[in-house]
């Protein structure tokens, strides 16, 4: 996907650390539709690509709202956002949607923690919008740090949207176990937010076979570099080219320092941007993109963050 360029054209503190950039397009193309669940990549310097979800997906104007949490182990992504100004232009990618609603879904349960708002709130604006049934469920620390919470209390969103604010872990586990045994079979889940919140709820959903689970994540603990980890042997299929993976490097590093250079945008394994299929030998899967499925079938991988069970791993490279 090419990339286009933006201009800030608005930038808002949505809370405590919170800050929303809307962007427009600053060249001679319009920015390209999308729907609930999306995302964008932003290019906010020379190598530095974040993705963020986009809010706006009602009435929609033309324009790309993203919302940014300012993290203290920022690699970058969230402090440069936080150093936009009005007026500056940045590059996008167009939207690609990993975590869509469901049409077919009779009802929806929404469930966001933190940061997790996101495209959360994408999803309660369609679905209230467009008749949906469903109900929003929202975590947070302190109101203060909780961003939209003027749009929730909205008369669209407030009947339909709780607000739980300063809980300890076992109470928040209490709320999400009593919403989710009362939901009716079928229902869609959608969570979004840290992971410690996002491992309860799929723990918890995985205690009701009849609720349908969809994950958002935002990083990955197991992305961490592994000190422990055996180094191997990448090939590439295409030129036969072969790099030693050293325990404290992953693949995309190796192969950027010898000038192949692989497009990845989270560096996590949440986005799947790097996707990369294998010709032989078993990936060790880190990444939180792929599916059991695609985990168990072993033909492609994330090589930001995956490594290999085997000695030797060839690529589609």
């Amino acid at each position: 996907m090419t990339w286009q360029a933006a201009r800030v054209a608005q930038v808002r503190e949505e809370a405590v650390g919170i800050r929303s950039l809307e962007l427009v397009p600053a060249g001679g193309s319009d920015f390209a539709p999308f729907a609930p669940g999306a995302h964008v990549e932003l290019q906010l310097g020379p190598s530095l690509i974040r993705p963020y979800s986009l809010v706006n997906t009602v009435g929609w104007d033309g324009t790309y709202r993203v919302a940014v949490k300012l993290e203290p182990t920022s690699r970058g992504g969230s402090r440069r956002v936080h150093e936009l100004r009005e007026g500056e232009e940045i590059a996008v990618r167009p939207p690609r949607n990993n975590f869509p609603l469901d049409p077919g879904a009779k009802h929806h349960l929404l469930l966001a923690g933190g940061i997790g708002i996101t495209p959360i709130l994408g999803m309660a604006r369609h679905l209230a919008a467009s008749g949906g049934s469903f109900e929003l469920g929202y975590f947070g620390r302190s109101r203060s740090e909780m961003a939209f919470l003027d749009e929730l209390s909205g008369a669209s969103l407030r009947a339909r949207t709780a607000l739980h604010v300063g809980l300890e872990p076992p109470a928040v586990r209490d709320v999400l176990a009593d919403m989710l045994a009362r939901q009716p079979r079928g229902t869609h889940v959608y969570v979004c937010g840290p992971s410690p919140f996002m491992t309860l709820a799929r723990e918890l959903v995985a205690g009701h076979p009849d609720l349908a689970l969809h994950l958002e994540y935002f990083s990955n603990d197991a992305a961490m570099p592994d000190q422990q980890a055996d180094g191997f042997r990448v090939v590439l299929g295409r030129s036969g080219r072969s790099f030693e993976i050293p325990p404290d490097r992953t693949i995309v590093e190796v192969l950027a320092e010898n000038g192949i250079v692989v497009p990845t945008s989270c560096e996590q394994g949440v986005c799947g941007t790097c996707q990369t299929g294998v010709i032989s030998g078993r990936p060790e899967h880190r990444d939180l993109f792929l599916s059991d499925e695609e985990h168990a079938a072993g033909d492609t991988m994330l090589i930001c963050v995956s490594r290999s069970l085997d000695r030797e791993l060839v690529l589609d490279l």
